[in-house]
């Protein structure tokens, strides 16, 4: 199983290299970044699962990280990397305007180690399970796709070509050789022009099938997500009552 991604924002050295030292000892892979502008560009080139994030730093704060990875358009790709944000601040509305912001969860220094510990592995947990939302929807938006797809194709080039044929073919008697030849003309040219579309349909449909197994591959089932949203709700209790 590949290392979570854990990438450290603070302008502390010693907060740094406090992270890297614990979390590296317990599997994670650990990035560093000195303060907001350095966070931007390790974001780009670490891609990492977590972003660990200090509120009050120089050049660009926590929040303003924040508003432009879940905002600006160049960060589009990143958006979804869930962050918890520390602070020296216990303001409830500071708290609110960070969540707002697309905060994930947020901790007020001083903090307990194994606080921000179970934090993390709750955040991950609820990533991970919402990877798995996302992957089943994209599946399913896949069939719906196929479904259309082969809709369109069955209406527009057999079922209406095939209502003409069968008219012409009730006109047609059994002593009009004229017509039989036209009717026989007419079930040829349909047959050539259907293969081709035939054949381009049945790529279509594996490149299709292709990407619906690779989503499927590591799905979860939806009992597996179930216990796993409510492991997460229990986490997540669990940690306010600690907390209180």
């Amino acid at each position: 199983m590949n290392k979570r991604r854990i990438l450290i924002v603070d302008d502390e050295p010693i907060n740094l290299e406090f992270f890297e030292v614990m979390l590296s000892k317990l599997g994670f892979k650990v990035g560093k970044a000195v303060d907001g502008l350095d966070a931007l560009e390790k974001v780009v080139d670490f891609k990492p699962d977590l972003i660990i994030l200090d509120n009050i730093m120089p050049n660009l704060t926590g929040w303003e990280v924040t508003r432009k990875l879940k905002n600006d358009e160049e960060f589009k790709e990143y958006s979804s990397i869930p962050i918890i944000m520390f602070s020296a601040m216990d303001n409830v509305n500071d708290k609110i305007e960070g969540l707002e912001l697309g905060v994930d969860d947020y901790i007020t220094k001083p903090f307990v180690f194994r606080e921000v510990l179970a934090r993390i592995r709750a955040v991950l947990r609820h990533r991970e399970l919402a990877l798995q939302i996302q992957q089943r929807e994209r599946r399913i938006e896949l069939l719906e796709s196929l479904n259309t797809m082969l809709l369109a194709f069955y209406n527009q080039f057999i079922k209406n070509p095939l209502e003409i044929l069968v008219k012409d073919a009730d006109k047609v008697k059994s002593n009009d050789k004229a017509g039989t030849d036209t009717f026989v003309k007419n079930v040829k040219q349909f047959s050539s022009d259907i293969l081709p579309k035939l054949v381009g349909l049945e790529e279509k449909i594996e490149r299709l099938q292709i990407k619906g197994d690779d989503l499927k591959k590591g799905e979860l089932s939806l009992e597996e997500l179930e216990s796993g949203f409510l492991t997460l709700i229990k986490d997540y209790q669990k940690l306010e009552e600690e907390t209180q």
